[in-house]
C-alpha cells in the first residue's frame, strides 16, 4: 500500500511538472506572438516616421528655394550681383540653417521612436516554469526517499 501511495505521489508530481512545462510553452508562444506584434507595430511606426520625415524634407527644401529666390530677387533689384559677395554668403547661411533644421528634426524623430521601444531584456517567464517544475520534481523525489 505504501508503494501505491509513493507511485501516486510520483504520478501526481509528473502531471504537475507536465502542466507547468505546458504552461511555460504556452507562455513562450504568447510572448513570441507579442514580440511579433510589437515588431510589426515598430515597423509601421518607422515607416510612418520615414514618410513624415520625407514630407518635412520636401517642404523644407521648397521653403528654402522660395526664400533664396526671394532674397536673390531683392538683391538683384537693389543692384547687387546675387551670386557674389554678401548675396552668396546670405544664400549659404540660409542653406546651413536649413541643414541644421533637418538634423534637429531627424534627432527628434529618432528620440521619439527610441522612447516607444520596449527593452530587449523584458522577461518572458519561460525559464521560471522550468525552475518550478524542477523544484516540484525534487520535492517528490525527496518524499519518495524519506
Amino acid at each position: 500500500m505504501a508503494q501505491l501511495a509513493s507511485i501516486a505521489s510520483l504520478v501526481g508530481t509528473g502531471l504537475a511538472v507536465y502542466g507547468q512545462v505546458r504552461q511555460g510553452q504556452q507562455q513562450k508562444a504568447q510572448a513570441r506572438a507579442q514580440q511579433e506584434n510589437l515588431r510589426q507595430q515598430q515597423a509601421a511606426q518607422q515607416e510612418q516616421a520615414d514618410l513624415q520625415a520625407a514630407a518635412n524634407e520636401r517642404e523644407r527644401q521648397q521653403r528654402l528655394a522660395r526664400t533664396i529666390a526671394a532674397a536673390r530677387a531683392r538683391l538683384a533689384a537693389g543692384g547687387v550681383a546675387p551670386d557674389e559677395g554678401s548675396a552668396a554668403a546670405l544664400a549659404a547661411g540660409l542653406r546651413q540653417d536649413a541643414a541644421q533644421d533637418a538634423r534637429e528634426d531627424a534627432a527628434i524623430t529618432g528620440a521619439r521612436l527610441a522612447a516607444g521601444r520596449r527593452s530587449l531584456l523584458a522577461p518572458d517567464g519561460s525559464l521560471n516554469s522550468f525552475l518550478r517544475a524542477g523544484q516540484s520534481l525534487g520535492g517528490a523525489v525527496r518524499s519518495l526517499l524519506d
